[in-house]
């Protein structure tokens, strides 16, 4: 890990073009899936002995393929766009290595205003370019948040976030 940290120390950028924010939650009552994406994020990160950055996510721009669900999405039962219209996740640090190919990212995750921190296991990989790609995936118990829509007790209360996120030297 110690490696990848010293070679990619520097300013990064992140590639919208060449990432992806998805997410995923039960429904139906665990019968099926609902699957769904972020189209419209920005982001950057500094690597100089630690680790720090940001990416901001705008929740307006969720998309299931649905038009319906997505503007219930964005309504006040869920990500309330019109109150809170980013998502953030701010890295702090590198909580641990895990392996040479992942870490430990201490990450400050806020959704509809509500503060989490979490340790985001993050794999790092340096792509043929030089860019670096962090990939990862969490739970989020979504009512910790506050994203607490869940009409006749039909959807689940985890979500799985997963990102592969592409950055270049700044």
């Amino acid at each position: 890990m110690t490696d990848i940290l010293t070679t990619s120390a520097g300013n990064w950028t992140l590639v919208p073009d060449r990432s992806r924010l998805t997410f995923q939650n039960k429904t139906m009552w665990g019968l099926s899936t609902v699957t769904g994406k972020f189209t419209e994020f920005a982001g950057n990160g500094r690597a100089d002995g630690g680790v720090s950055g940001r990416v901001v996510v705008a929740a307006a721009s969720v998309q299931t393929g649905i038009g319906r669900r997505d503007r219930h999405l964005r309504s006040a039962e869920f990500f309330d766009v019109g109150d809170h219209p980013d998502i953030t996740a701010e890295v702090t640090g590198v909580a641990s290595p895990v392996e040479d190919d992942e870490v430990l990212l201490t990450t400050i995750l806020t959704i509809r205003g509500v503060s989490r921190t979490l340790e985001l296991p993050v794999g790092v990989q340096v792509l043929d370019d030089g860019a670096l790609q962090l990939s990862g995936r969490y739970w989020v118990e979504r009512d910790e948040f506050g994203v607490s829509g869940n009409l006749l007790g039909m959807v689940g209360p985890t979500t799985m976030l997963s990102g592969d996120l592409v950055f270049v030297r700044a």
